[in-house]
Order: C-alpha cells, then structure tokens, then sequence
C-alpha cells in the first residue's frame, strides 16, 4: 500500500491525536502536579518568562528544528521542516485546550489532582496511540532524538530516556534558580514518565489491529 493511500483518514486520526495529546498535556496543567517531560520546557517557559504556553510550545518546537539542522546537517531532509507547521498546529491546541480545562474550578484536593493526573496520562497514551502510527510527520522533539540516534549510534529508546531526563533536569534546575520553586516538575512527571508507555501498550494490544486496519487496510 502506498503512503497517500488512505491518507486522508490518518491525516484526521493525527490531527485527532495530537489534540487528544495536547487535552492530557493541559489536564497535568490545571492538576498542578508537574507536567510531562515532553511538555516540561514549554511549560517551564511559561513559569519563569510568562509567556503563554501555546507560544512557547511553538518556539520551542522551532528551536528543535534548527537543533535537527545542526545536528545532521547535509543530510537534514528538509521535507522536515514541516515539523514547524506541526508544532504551529500543536501549540495552537495547547492554547486551546489550555483555555478549556482552564474553566474547570481548581481544588487542592490531593485525590482529585491525582485523578486528574491519571486522566492525563490516558489522554497522552491514546494522542500518541492515534498520531504516531499515522506516519504524517513527527512533532520535533520525536524528529530531534531520531537525529541524536543518527549521528551518535545510539538506539532510539535509549536517546529517548536520556532527552526526557534531560528535559525535565534542565526544567527543574531552570524553575529552582529563577522562581524558587520546581514550576513544571512535580509526581507528575514521574507518573507520565512511567504510566504513559504502559498504557499506550495497553491501548495498542487492544485496539492495534482495529487501527491499522482502519489506517491501511491490513491486520498488524
């Protein structure tokens, strides 16, 4: 099967799963609980410059890209610029949803905030269970530790634990010098770090085969 076959019903499950993605990102928000290590520079933006999360979420997708073009140079395939109008599309849904959950009355009640913390995690799994597999385009940070794995040999899951561990110290160390206090990194973290790949397995052994067969004809 060819790559633009069914093409327009993965393009709408991608978009689909990026806000799906992008609602879990802003539930860890209003949890107050520590973000998603993929979130956690945008957010931790937002803490220390105020500026609002959805633009940060763009600049620092931009940011990712220019690493890409540093990193591989010559052999950048500039089809990969187009992960700039993704994470455009991204961090316009951040804003989105941000905005909704925003409306949401916020409580201090532990329970609750962890609830909404697990709420998140399952919104994240099944965004990145829709939008991946879809083979569009990778957000930039996907496309950023492909290009580390490139040029340094190291296999992808291992530059993936590294880059999520990067992040979330950089956030900390960044949120501790400038606002006192450790803004974007919380139990959270921990929980996404850790339950989002378990339950995207979950979700993929149950409805893996539904979803390729819906993507591209064929059982997995």
């Amino acid at each position: 099967m060819k790559w633009k076959d069914r093409l327009g019903i993965r393009l709408v499950a991608y978009l689909g799963g990026l806000f799906i993605m992008t609602a879990g990102i802003a539930v860890s928000v209003k949890s107050n609980l520590g973000v998603s290590p993929v979130s956690s520079i945008p957010y931790t933006i937002t803490c220390v410059f105020g500026m609002e999360m959805g633009n940060a979420t763009i600049l620092f997708h931009v940011v990712l890209v220019l690493l890409q073009i540093l990193l591989l140079r010559k052999n950048f395939k500039w089809i990969n610029l187009c992960q700039v109008v993704v994470g455009i599309i991204f961090g316009k849904f951040t804003t989105l949803c941000n905005s909704l959950v925003a409306l949401l009355p916020s409580t201090d009640n532990m329970l609750i905030r962890l609830g909404m913390m697990l709420i998140s995690v399952v919104l994240i799994a099944v965004g990145i269970f829709f939008y991946l597999p879809a083979n569009i385009m990778p957000l930039a940070g996907e496309g950023a530790m492909q290009a580390v794995s490139t040029i340094t040999g190291i296999a992808f899951p291992k530059v993936k634990i590294g880059f999520d561990c990067s992040m979330v110290i950089i956030s900390l160390v960044t949120c501790l010098i400038a606002i006192h206090s450790v803004g974007s990194v919380g139990i959270g973290t921990v929980m996404a770090a850790i339950l989002v790949g378990f339950v995207l397995g979950l979700v993929t052994k149950a409805f893996g085969t539904w979803r390729d067969h819906l993507y591209y004809g064929r059982i997995s």
